[in-house]
């Protein structure tokens, strides 16, 4: 069977037609945990910001978090952008919270294209004054929760070869503060995880970024004195290079993310 010039162009102009059809219905499922404050929170509206400028860009949300009411106000936020969001209260420090999020966002959805690891607690105090609560408290968020969640959706994006996971770690990751012995003993974990993590990435496709921001001014740091909240940084300024690394073309990975203020670390 042979078909002539002109059905051959009209077949390749409805097969491109649908195709752009296709991947302008295709949104990109988004994790965001620790969404209700802070970083998570500014990255939440940055991606739906993102969805305005870059007409391929359609973000569909997915707000985490223990604080039911902070997710439904960044949800607000994020619609008025023109994204879809939605929001899943959970702890992911609960297994089987965790578990009913990644299954439920499976069933709804079809994917996950991208996981934004940054819930995070800390207990700040000298290193002798720790307790087994403190250590508990920190670690089941920090590393457990993160580590099994981590691990839930890596099949998914392994699967389809494509995929992004940010993990918003710290420069305490790096570089260790006398008051924050357990928060750094958990960031260092975090980046180690996230390096193990890269050795699978790199094989099927999916894109693993550290992100490691010094001091932020977040609801985790409490009360703040105005001359130190003058030199700190604001959640904006860790969103939104974050999601421009993701918008980079799937063959390009921005693997670190160090971001100070300008001063400097902030003594203690």
């Amino acid at each position: 069977m042979y078909l002539d010039q002109e059905v051959m162009s009209c077949m390749s102009t409805r097969i491109t037609k649908e195709i752009r059809i296709l991947r302008k219905d295709m949104k990109h499922i988004i994790i965001i945990t620790g969404a209700g404050k802070g970083i998570g929170k500014a990255v939440a509206i940055d991606f739906a910001k993102a969805s305005k400028r870059e007409p391929d860009f359609e973000p569909h949300l997915i707000l985490v978090s223990r604080t039911l009411g902070d997710l439904e106000t960044v949800a607000t936020q994020c619609r008025s952008c023109g994204a879809t969001a939605e929001v899943f209260q959970a702890d992911i420090a609960n297994m089987s919270q965790i578990d009913q999020l990644v299954s439920g966002t499976l069933e709804r959805h079809g994917a996950i294209d991208c996981l934004i690891n940054n819930a995070g607690v800390g207990r700040f105090k000298p290193f002798t004054e720790v307790t087994e609560e403190d250590y508990e408290y920190t670690m089941a968020t920090n590393l457990k929760g993160t580590f099994f969640l981590t691990q839930k959706v890596f099949p998914v994006m392994e699967k389809k070869r494509s995929g992004h996971i940010f993990f918003i770690t710290s420069i305490a990751a790096e570089t260790a503060f006398k008051s924050s012995s357990l928060y750094s003993m958990s960031k260092f974990g975090q980046k180690g995880f996230l390096e193990a993590i890269r050795l699978y990435a790199k094989s099927c496709n999916v894109r693993i970024t550290n992100v490691m921001p010094g001091a932020v001014h977040t609801p985790m740091w409490g009360e703040v004195p105005d001359e130190m909240k003058a030199v700190m940084m604001i959640p904006e300024d860790i969103s939104s290079p974050l999601v421009n690394a993701y918008l980079l073309p799937q063959r390009t990975s921005v693997e670190e993310l160090v971001l100070r203020p300008v001063s400097g670390d902030l003594n203690e």
